[in-house]
């Protein structure tokens, strides 16, 4: 009977140690596992947030890139196309001044033509003067015959 005894106190106080510890103690653990199990759910939906965020970013960071290199290729493109206008404005002012210096030195080989013409003209003036002279065996008067000889210049 002792033995029953002593398994009934065993018993009982097992069961008042289940009852304390369900009424007191479990309530406390309970709160506490499920706080453990909130923070880690807020933590595994944070790290989802982080990474969808940061896919987000690099996203945004691609794009931003490819933008980049799209507004690179235009100024490039632009770049060239300037500076092709540039060699063109300059090969076209090149051939204006050529064609103005082209211009001024047929002028001037008209004047040197005209000139040459004109000491020629004066030249053979002369030359007719004097043999008209040589012929006649006396001198001719130039200022008396300055008509005659305008008029032989300008026939010559």
């Amino acid at each position: 009977m002792n033995l029953n005894l002593t398994l009934v106190a065993q018993a009982i106080t097992f069961t008042a140690f289940i009852w304390v510890t369900v009424k007191f103690i479990w309530p406390y653990m309970l709160r506490a596992i499920e706080a453990r199990q909130k923070t880690i759910a807020d933590g595994l939906a944070a790290a989802d947030e982080g990474r969808r965020s940061l896919e987000l970013s690099n996203k945004r960071a691609d794009e931003e890139v490819r933008k980049a290199r799209e507004r690179a290729a235009e100024l490039l493109s632009q770049a060239e196309k300037r500076a092709a206008q540039l060699v063109e404005e300059a090969r076209n002012a090149a051939k204006e001044e050529g064609n103005r210096e082209k211009a001024a030195a047929k002028a001037e080989i008209a004047q040197e033509v005209t000139r040459a013409r004109e000491q020629l003209r004066d030249h053979v003036a002369s030359l007719a003067v004097a043999g008209a002279e040589k012929i006649l065996r006396r001198e001719v008067d130039a200022r008396a015959h300055g008509e005659l000889l305008d008029s032989i210049r300008k026939q010559l």
